[in-house]
Formats: C-alpha cells, structure tokens, sequence
C-alpha cells in the first residue's frame, strides 16, 4: 500500500522521471521527396530508427513528385518547430533551382541546414567491348580519342539535367571534349544501353553500377567524387587524371533540412541525435551497402556546403540546356 501511494503521489505531481522528455514531444515527421525504396527513404527509415531514444517518435513520409520539389516546399512552407524536417538531395537543393522555369522554394532562404546525412559517388563507366575496341583503359585515353574524334563517343543518362547528364556535361567542359547525349527515361534503361553496347559511357551512380563492375559487365575508369571511394579504393578518381580536371566533383548526396527559422536550440539538438546516429556501426553497415559514405557536418558546414553545390551546378545545368518548365 505504501509502494502504491508513493506511486500514486509521484504521479499526481506530474513528475517525468521515468520517461525520456522525449516521449512526451509530438512525433517528428521526417519528408523524403522521392518514392519508397530508393536509397534517401531507405537511409531515413534507418535514421528515424536510431534517433527514437533522443528525439522520440520520427514517422517517415514519403511525398514524391516534380523532382523532389512537392516535398521539399511542404517542409519549406511548415511551421519552424522542429517537427516537420526533410531529406534534401543534390537535386532538390543544388540542380533543381537551375533547372526548373519555376521552383516554389528558394534553396538557401526557406531552409535551415541540419547536417549532411551520406553521398554516394558517381562512377564513370565503358561497355568493356567499346573499351577494349578502343583501346580505352584509363580517362587519359578517354579524353585523347575523344580530342581526336569529336561527336564519335556518346554517353547515356537517366534523362536531361539528371545527375548522369550534368557530370557528362561537366567532363566535357573541363576536359575540352565533345560527346553526344544521349537521355533515357530513367537510370535502369539508360545502364541497360550501356551494358548492349547502344551507347559507349556513362556516368552511373556507383550504387546502380556495382555489381555489373564487380561481373565484369562494365569497365570503371573513375569515380567523380573528389576522393576515393572506401568501397572501391582501386578505382581512381577522374580529379587525379590528367590536366583540366583536377576540380572534377560530382556526386549524390543527401542531407537533413528544417524548415527556415528554425530556432538554434531546436537545430542543435536535430543535429547531435542525427550525427551520433551516423556515427554507429549500424548505420554505417547500413550505408556501405548502399555504396555510400557518411558526411556528417555542423549545420554551419552543411550549409557551406549547399551553397558551394548551388553555385557549382549554376554553370552546369546552364551550359546543358536543360530545362524543366
């Protein structure tokens, strides 16, 4: 009886020491703007999992469509109290801006960075049969046929302004070649004409490409990150090949935003319960088999680093043509 009323009296006072302040929080949602199952939700759902002791409850809602732009404007245009967040891309804050006529959101205003969440690096990639016709082993021999023949190599993509098609017209530019485009309605077919020999190249994400690297079936010549991937260390980077291309970075990477307005208190705590969650073994298992890494940052170093990709992809997407209306 007296165990029963000290409970009782406990209870009455309102006192919360048996439970995390957590608990008692209205659930976060967490917005991924692209459809369930690609690596973005898979990576969020694996998030949302770790941080449940910290922050509480993070439900994960999915809200594709436009590029990624329907989700990422619901979390711009919600209420900056750290319960709506989302999970940006290269795409939805450093492509998009440049790519669609109109976008319902400005990438840097109506946002506050979180922290980078993980990048998956690009990989370019030969059908092995052109390579070998060619007598294509290293980007240096790449570039020099290409120099020799102009319009003769051509390169599929994913569709115009995609990641594949931007990296493409990046090689271009900096390695003073040209190359035809060739888009496809999606990354899937645009591997497929890759792997019959329907087109020459291509810039693939590493994740999508592995396993046909791993068989065989492609030739990797360099991944176009500005280092080395941890996954495939032997595979150089297109940045150490040559002259013209030592600024050569591109890659797939996503990170956590809130809303802008975003009180400091509310960032910092959203930042140290997502960034001890990257730094588990689990969560970095769970990358590694996406081919991704970890990038980790202060809200001040992510958000340094969007606006160094916003600025980047400015030039790209123009000298492309790409436009989406």
């Amino acid at each position: 009886m007296q165990r029963r009323t000290a409970l009782l009296s406990l209870a009455a006072t309102g006192a919360s020491l048996a439970f995390p302040a957590s608990s008692q929080s209205k659930p976060i949602r967490l917005v991924v703007p692209y459809p369930p199952g690609g690596p973005l939700d898979v990576v969020a759902r694996a998030l949302a999992d770790k941080v449940k002791d910290t922050l509480g409850l993070v439900i994960v809602d999915n809200k594709p469509g436009a590029g990624g732009n329907l989700g990422a404007d619901a979390v711009a245009k919600s209420a900056p109290d750290g319960n709506t967040i989302v999970m940006g891309a290269v795409a939805t804050h450093a492509i998009n801006p440049w790519l669609y006529a109109k976008l319902p959101y400005d990438p840097i205003r109506d946002f506050t960075p979180i922290t980078g969440v993980a990048q998956v690096p690009n990989v370019l990639v030969m059908n092995p049969q052109t390579a070998g016709h060619l007598h294509i082993q290293r980007v240096a021999d790449l570039v020099a046929y290409a120099k020799q023949n102009p319009g003769r190599l051509n390169y599929g993509s994913g569709g115009n302004g995609s990641a594949g098609h931007l990296a493409g017209e990046m090689f271009k530019a900096q390695a003073g070649v040209f190359m035809v485009h060739i888009p496809y309605a999606g990354g899937n077919p645009a591997q497929l004409a890759l792997l019959s020999g329907q087109v020459d190249l291509n810039f693939d994400n590493l994740a999508a490409a592995s396993a046909n690297i791993k068989a065989g079936k492609l030739k990797a010549l360099a991944v176009t990150t500005a280092r080395r991937s941890s996954v495939m260390p032997e595979v150089p980077m297109v940045a150490e090949t040559g002259p013209g291309l030592a600024r050569f970075d591109v890659n797939t990477w996503f990170g956590l935003f809130g809303p802008a307005r975003l009180p400091a208190d509310v960032t910092q705590r959203l930042n140290k319960a997502f960034v001890e969650a990257l730094g588990s073994g689990e969560l970095k298992t769970r990358l590694a088999a996406l081919m991704a890494e970890p990038i980790a940052s202060t809200p001040e170093q992510f958000a340094g680093f969007v606006k160094t990709e916003l600025a980047k992809y400015e030039g790209v997407v123009k000298a492309s043509g790409a436009k989406v209306d």
